[in-house]
C-alpha cells in the first residue's frame, strides 16, 4: 500500500478544507484547531507550534497532525500526541485518525494507524492509549488489528455503551 503520512503543505488547502467540511457533516473534525477566520498559512503555523509543543491547552499538547495521501490524493489524516493531559487521557488518547467516506473499507485506517504507532513510538510513547466510538466498527477493527487490547467500554449518561478505550503495547 502506498499510503503516506506527511505534513500539510500550501498545496493541500483546497482538499483539506473540503475534507474538513465532510468530516464536520459526520460530527467529526478533520483539521484540528482550524478556526473559521484562519487563513491556511495561520493553520499551518498552528500545526507547527503544536509539533514544537508550544502553547499547550486543554485540547492541545505536543504532537503532529499529518495528511494521509495515496498517490498524492488526500484520503484522511492522523493526529499523534506525544503526551497526554487530563482531556486526552480521558477522551482523546495518543492517536486519532479520519478516513474520508469515499476511501473507507480499503485498509487505509489500519495503515494510518500502523504508521502513526511507529511515529508515536519514535516520539517516546511506549503504551499507546486510543479511544473510538463503540459504534465505529471500522475503527474497532483497525485498532484490534494493530494490537489494541480493549481496556473498557464507557457508557454515556443513559447507560448506553458509547466509547471504547484501548491500549497498544
Amino acid at each position: 500500500m502506498n499510503l503516506r503520512l506527511r505534513p500539510y503543505t500550501l498545496d493541500d488547502e483546497s482538499a483539506a478544507r473540503r475534507a474538513h467540511e465532510i468530516a464536520a457533516a459526520e460530527d467529526s473534525m478533520f483539521l484540528i484547531g482550524l478556526e473559521p477566520e484562519m487563513s491556511w498559512v495561520e493553520f499551518l503555523e498552528s500545526v507547527e507550534t503544536q509539533r514544537l509543543g508550544l502553547y499547550p491547552s486543554e485540547y492541545r499538547v505536543r504532537g503532529l497532525q499529518l495528511a494521509a495521501t495515496v498517490d498524492d490524493v488526500l484520503v484522511g489524516r492522523a493526529s499523534i500526541r506525544f503526551e497526554l493531559n487530563e482531556f486526552f487521557a480521558t477522551q482523546g488518547g495518543h492517536i486519532g485518525y479520519v478516513v474520508l467516506p469515499e476511501f473507507r473499507r480499503r485498509g487505509y485506517a489500519t495503515e494510518i494507524l500502523r504508521q502513526s504507532i511507529v511515529i508515536a513510538r519514535s516520539g517516546g510513547v511506549e503504551s499507546i492509549l486510543m479511544y473510538c466510538s463503540d459504534s465505529n466498527v471500522g475503527s474497532i477493527m483497525a485498532i484490534e488489528r494493530s494490537g489494541g487490547v480493549l481496556d473498557e467500554v464507557i457508557d454515556d449518561d443513559d447507560g448506553v455503551p458509547s466509547w471504547r478505550r484501548y491500549w497498544i503495547n
